[in-house]
This record gives C-alpha cells, sequence and structure tokens, in this order.
C-alpha cells in the first residue's frame, strides 16, 4: 500500500494530477477539496494515498490532508458507495460540512450532490453516524504542506466544465452552473468551487 507520495506537481486537470517523485510520474485522482489547495505547476506537495485495485485497473486516490483520506475510506465502506462517489461527495461538501449532514440528519444536503438519491444519502445518515465519532478532531486539521490553489493552463471554464462533468454533472448542467457564477478572470479551481458552493445550497 502507498500510504502518501511527495514529489513535484507537473500536471493538474481536475478531478486528475500527475505527480513527479524521483523521475516516476504518478496519476492521482483526488477531490475538489485538495485542488484548491494545490500549489504552482513545479512545486513540491505531499499527498496522502489510498490504492483502489480492481481487475482492469489500479486506480490512486490522494488527498491533502489525511482527515480527507479517512474519510474516503470510511465512505466506501458504506453498501453502495464507491471510490467515484466518495470523490463526488469529498468534492461538494468539506469534511465539517459532511459530518454536520450526518449529525443534523440533512438528507436535502446530500441528495443535492450528483449521484447520491435519497434512498443513498438516507443509508450515509445511517451508517455513517456511528463511524463519524472514529475521525475524532482531525476533521478540522490542515495540511502545511500545501499552498495557494493557482490558475490552469489553458481555458479554466470550459477546464471546469469538464471537470464538473467529471464528478457526475450532465454537460448541461455543469455549463449551466458556470455560467451562472460569473466565470471571466477566476481560475478553474475558483470557478469550480462557486459552482459547487451555489449547487449545494
Amino acid at each position: 500500500m502507498i500510504g502518501f507520495l511527495r514529489g513535484k506537481l507537473v500536471h493538474k486537470a481536475p478531478p486528475f494530477l500527475v505527480l513527479d517523485v524521483q523521475g516516476v510520474g504518478y496519476e492521482v485522482e483526488a477531490p475538489m477539496t485538495t485542488f484548491y489547495d494545490l500549489p504552482a505547476i513545479n512545486e513540491e506537495i505531499k499527498l496522502h494515498t489510498h490504492l483502489v485495485v480492481r481487475e482492469d485497473a489500479h486506480i490512486l486516490f490522494g488527498f491533502s490532508t489525511e482527515a480527507d483520506r479517512t474519510l474516503f475510506r470510511t465512505l466506501i465502506k458504506v453498501n453502495g458507495v464507491g471510490p467515484k462517489l466518495a470523490l463526488t461527495i469529498l468534492s461538494g461538501q468539506s469534511a465539517e460540512e459532511f459530518h454536520r449532514c450526518i449529525h443534523d440528519n440533512d438528507t436535502q444536503a446530500l441528495v443535492r450532490l450528483p449521484g447520491v438519491g435519497k434512498k443513498t444519502a438516507e443509508r450515509l445518515i445511517i451508517e455513517m453516524r456511528d463511524r463519524l465519532p472514529g475521525l475524532g478532531d482531525s476533521v478540522m486539521t490542515s495540511n502545511s504542506d500545501t499552498g495557494l490553489a493557482t490558475p490552469t493552463i489553458g481555458n479554466p471554464k470550459q477546464e471546469a466544465i469538464s471537470a464538473l462533468c467529471s464528478l457526475g454533472y450532465k454537460p448541461l448542467d455543469a455549463g449551466k452552473m458556470v455560467q451562472n457564477i460569473g466565470a471571466e478572470g477566476k481560475s478553474c479551481e475558483d470557478i469550480i468551487r462557486r459552482a459547487l458552493q451555489g449547487a449545494i445550497r
């Protein structure tokens, strides 16, 4: 199991990033909460990782904080929640917001996330309620190894729409979400952050 990676960030296009670790390029899938914390290209970062092994692929997931990785690992233990949906949940809500939803039985906030229906939201609340206390106060911690997010190269609006589609939103809906926030002059990460915030209100 790969516990963490420390290396140079060489590419980022949500939900994927590539980390150069001593000449080996690791392709990693990460939630938007991690992308918000990424430093500039060619700067060093550390990611807490989780490896998912399937018959057709080995997929590495990366997180800027250990708390996010712990929550991801807890989520994929829930019946009907796979790695992709867990990543979507972490992209749409911070760990603190997710904890609030579980403790307040707030299914309405959960069903606003793509891929989360009423039954899945109810299952999350039931199954996660007993598991969340094990996360302790680590949810409130942050990773001092990361820096500030910077714009990605290319068309930020199109990259944001593509990233939202990867998170489960339909292309038409993703386009409307980006259009509704006034994306001109904003970075890809900032556009996605504002679009997701508008979607879950």
